[in-house]
């Protein structure tokens, strides 16, 4: 039988055997499961974008506590938003969050818009965050497809074409649409979900207790490690980020990062950021650096610190610690002095919150 004959026959029964699973035997808890605010539901997918379940839940909850409605969003300090969302990293998301509560409270009377076309056009969502507050909160006919979807159908179908091309998009959003059960949306979106978390895991899928098992290609060719297929390679970038925390007394400098870049409106130390081997960063390095920008104050090295390390997405940043005293209060441009003992009221990202936890 084709691919696309056996696509023809089998979608007709794929919904039934994913829902009769869903009410059977899918056993995931989450607090926001059967969720009908879409307020809720908005800040808990926005979370869980590049969050592991277990991560984001306290945030959520951390989250919807300070936050309980939209308007308390929108009318939110910026910097004490950020300090909630501290090490969950992708600051991006916390800030398009803030901006796009502030458009729903000016343009929609506080009130989230119903209609998908509307929610998609808001500021950080796209079509899988859209479908997902469609179905789940207003009952619309539109299928979600994250990674877990992605990879149940890709191994289900057995299809090879890329996720990561537009013809594979394409294809895998028409599919997903044709699944869906287009009486009970969030019923089919919230088990082929939870389907891909549990069962048909990236690693390690539970294929013995799979119901789909006799029917998904990937399983029956034995290659279920190869789904779903991806054309692009991720290409990572290594940048040095090394930290000088300047002191005076009991104070120390910082400022809030402002540039569209990595950790966007985070706090740091001051920063000397450079592309050298870490050979050549040493002692002599740090001091020759900070008496060409400060010339004449004079200050003491007193730590440098070993190499420390944190892998993103597309990056690795690398980089040192240097705890320097000055003997005189230094003003340097977007920096500010802030008392030591009240450090931890500002937001860093977690290469800075890593070392300031352990000294």
């Amino acid at each position: 039988m084709s691919n696309r004959n056996f696509q023809k026959n089998f979608t007709i029964n794929f919904s039934k055997t994913l829902l009769t699973w869903h009410q059977q035997d899918n056993k995931r808890v989450m607090p926001w499961k059967g969720e009908k605010d879409p307020y809720k539901i908005w800040v808990s997918e926005i979370i869980l974008q590049q969050t592991r379940v277990e991560q984001g839940l306290n945030y959520y909850n951390n989250f919807i506590k300070k936050y309980p409605t939209i308007q308390h969003l929108a009318s939110a300090n910026d910097d004490e938003v950020f300090k909630l969302w501290e090490g969950l990293g992708y600051y991006n998301r916390c800030k398009n969050l803030l901006f796009t509560a502030r458009e729903i409270s000016n343009n929609f009377n506080g009130i989230f818009p119903k209609d998908y076309h509307q929610i998609i056009k808001l500021k950080g969502i796209g079509k899988y965050t859209a479908a997902a507050i469609a179905s789940f909160a207003f009952d619309l006919p539109y299928a979600v497809l994250d990674g877990n979807v992605y990879r149940v159908l890709s191994r289900v179908f057995g299809i090879k074409t890329a996720i990561d091309t537009n013809t594979g998009k394409i294809l895998f959003e028409n599919l997903s649409q044709q699944l869906l059960d287009k009486k009970n949306p969030a019923l089919y979106n919230q088990a082929i979900m939870d389907f891909g978390a549990t069962i048909c895991r990236p690693k390690l899928p539970e294929c013995e207790i799979c119901p789909f098992a006799s029917d998904c290609l990937a399983y029956q060719q034995n290659n279920i490690s190869q789904y779903p297929i991806k054309e692009k390679k991720l290409k990572v970038q290594t940048r040095w980020m090394n930290y000088v925390i300047i002191k005076f007394y009991n104070q120390v400098l910082i400022r809030k990062r402002i540039a569209k870049d990595i950790w966007q409106n985070l706090h740091e130390f001051y920063l000397i950021e450079n592309d050298l081997e870490e050979k050549n960063i040493d002692k002599l390095f740090f001091k020759k650096e900070l008496k060409n920008k400060f010339e004449k104050n004079k200050f003491e090295i007193k730590i440098i610190s070993n190499q420390h390390q944190q892998k993103l997405t597309h990056r690795i940043i690398k980089g040192y610690f240097v705890e320097v005293i000055f003997e005189q209060k230094i003003e340097t441009e977007n920096y500010f002095w802030v008392d030591e003992k009240e450090i931890t009221n500002y937001s860093f990202p977690n290469f800075i919150n890593n070392y300031l936890i352990k000294h």
